[in-house]
């Protein structure tokens, strides 16, 4: 299910990266870059060059040629996530912002610069702000949110589904997760196609991810304001009412991490899930076959494809050693994600299924373990449900050589996901319009019974398709 792992050698030898590889990508001292095209090129690659070449923990460069860590064992990566009284979260102890080598308009900034968020903080403080973030994420009903979930999803098809044909990628995946957010969190629904933009280009770390973040800031701090004297059964007005106390830019700043985050990494999984379903044969016969449920999938694609391929960072809180690497106080490092998942030490055979099996690094672990995990698994496990149901005889419309995607230094998302289908004729009844959503699922309230295509009748049109 995944690409083969290319030959390690104990000694550091090995073949030589061919011209136009990312390992070509060398910036100051010889030191690999993880910025640029030749780096961004296909990141799994690299991670398998510096894997070979340095072990589980590699030496890089960031943008600007900043020197940091990359961690791509997956025991290494725990040793990080689980010790913040070796590694914190407060990226102030970064030597490189002490030493003022970042400059003001590094693409590095928005996701890495201290926020007076659960993020960045450690012990009482961590404990406290994080608190208020998963209580008032824990007020969802996930019944809730798989309504609203199966409304949109129903609507987007809806806009294509007489034509036969359409993207995943454009038309249904980076559309779904924000409209489901934006009724999260309180807002209007109109919000959604910038923030989908502005969140696109933060995890790019593009020239105007400044421009971008300053975007969505101004738009949740006017949320925040409404929510303040017209509070409602959502995110932002129980994070404000929440006994932590949050300072206003507390409640922005939190409020800017959920959507963010939450957007970005249940577009990927979206994305990459159907891409497996429609180019892998095997893990469809597994689906299909019943050997495998959605869920399964699911998790199967957070092991293969996870939808960040790593994450800044931990900084060392003194001189420390890892992976064999004498790493010094304020050295950054970052997560290797989607390198910790192939670590042949864990998975020798990346063929070999790992159904049931949660100990990817997907999600992080340790006290700053993504606390909205399980939302993005009821969006995306309930989103590719419906969406499956709905077209039929489901097969992709270009050869699979022909799908690209857009790297970035922090996740590699899919461009797009032609498909084609047997066109849907006639429905009898559509569905309201978009904006005219269910009341948010406050509490543990039971929602009404939302009618959900059946889970099986889907997977019969998939031995049709191309393998």
């Amino acid at each position: 299910m995944t690409t083969p792992r290319p030959a390690h050698h104990s000694d550091g030898s090995g073949p030589v990266p061919p011209p136009g590889c990312p390992a070509h990508g060398a910036g100051t001292e010889g030191l690999q870059r993880l910025y640029g095209p030749e780096a961004e090129g296909d990141a799994q690659a690299l991670y398998e060059v510096l894997r070979q070449k340095y072990g589980s923990v590699a030496p890089v460069l960031l943008h600007g040629d900043l020197p940091a860590w990359l961690v791509l064992g997956h025991r290494e990566n725990l040793e990080v996530m689980r010790n913040p009284s070796r590694f914190s979260r407060d990226s102030r102890n970064w030597r490189m912002f002490r030493e003022g080598r970042v400059t003001a308009d590094s693409p590095l900034r928005p996701m890495i610069e201290w926020q007076p968020i659960c993020v960045f903080a450690d012990g009482a403080d961590h404990v406290r702000l994080r608190g208020a973030v998963t209580d008032s994420l824990a007020r969802f009903d996930r019944r809730g949110i798989r309504r609203y979930v199966v409304r949109y999803t129903n609507q987007l098809i809806d806009a294509f589904a007489a034509t036969g044909e359409a993207d995943l990628i454009s038309q249904y995946a980076e559309k779904l997760p924000m409209l489901v957010m934006t009724q999260l969190l309180g807002m209007p629904e109109g919000y959604g196609p910038r923030l989908v933009d502005a969140a696109q280009d933060l995890m790019r770390g593009s020239e105007t991810a400044m421009t971008s973040n300053e975007f969505v800031v101004e738009t949740l701090r006017t949320l925040a304001e409404r929510k303040r004297s017209e509070p409602g059964h959502d995110f932002a007005s129980w994070l404000i009412g929440h006994e932590s106390n949050l300072t206003e830019n507390e409640v922005m700043e939190h409020l800017r991490l959920v959507l963010v985050a939450a957007n970005e990494t249940t577009v990927n999984l979206i994305g990459n899930t159907l891409r497996m379903v429609l180019t892998d044969r095997r893990f469809r016969l597994n689906l299909t076959g019943g050997q495998m449920t959605l869920p399964d999938a699911l998790e199967q694609v957070l092991w293969d494809a996870p939808p960040l391929s790593a994450i800044p960072g931990r900084w060392a809180i003194g001189d420390t050693e890892l992976g064999g690497r004498r790493i010094a106080a304020g050295d950054m490092l970052l997560l290797g994600l989607a390198a910790g998942n192939a670590d042949p030490e864990i998975r020798p055979d990346l063929s070999a299924p790992v159904h049931g099996n949660r100990s990817h690094l997907a999600f992080s672990s340790g006290p700053h373990e993504c606390p909205g995990r399980e939302i993005g698994r009821a969006i995306a496990d309930t989103g590719i449900d419906t969406l499956l149901a709905r077209l039929r005889d489901l097969r992709l419309a270009v050869h699979e050589g022909e799908l690209q995607t857009h790297p970035a230094w922090l996740s590699e998302r899919l461009d797009s996901l032609p498909v084609q289908f047997k066109p849907e004729q006639g429905r009898a009844a559509a569905p309201p319009r978009l904006g005219a959503a269910p009341p948010a699922a406050a509490g543990r309230t039971p929602a009404p019974q939302e009618t959900r295509p059946a889970r099986t009748p889907w997977w019969r049109s998939l031995f049709r398709t191309r393998s």
